[in-house]
């Protein structure tokens, strides 16, 4: 999952309503990421399939379809250990122990740029 074209780290946005996520995308592009989108976890294991260059996943918790953030987090440190994970969430606060080893909890609404400084931190 090497950012192989020494370019901008690249984040996937997994996000269901699609007004926040393209908000997201938007600020992160801003902050000068390149930045896919997906709608829920089955598009965002697609994603993953076809676009090794991803280096974090930026996901939020409540997503309806065949699995929630933080199961989707789960599947994606298990098959591609090198990606940073980073999750968010408007409705709950998950304890420590639900999460994934080495990823990242903010709560919604987020402060655009302590996330930034922290997924510049997650992508060197």
């Amino acid at each position: 999952m090497i950012n192989r074209d020494n370019g901008p780290p690249v984040i996937l946005v997994v996000e269901d309503e699609g007004l926040v996520r393209m908000a997201a995308a938007d600020e992160l592009a801003e902050a000068g990421f390149r930045v896919l989108e997906a709608a829920n976890a089955d598009q965002a294991i697609r994603m993953l399939e076809t676009h090794p260059e991803i280096t974090i996943l930026f996901t939020d918790i409540d997503m309806p379809g065949s699995m929630d953030g933080i199961r989707l987090a789960h599947a994606v440190r298990e098959r591609w250990p090198p990606v940073k994970l980073v999750l968010v969430s408007g409705h709950q606060s998950p304890s420590s122990d639900s999460l994934p080893v080495d990823s990242a909890f903010f709560s919604k609404p987020y402060d655009m740029n302590s996330l930034s400084k922290t997924l510049w931190d997650l992508s060197h």
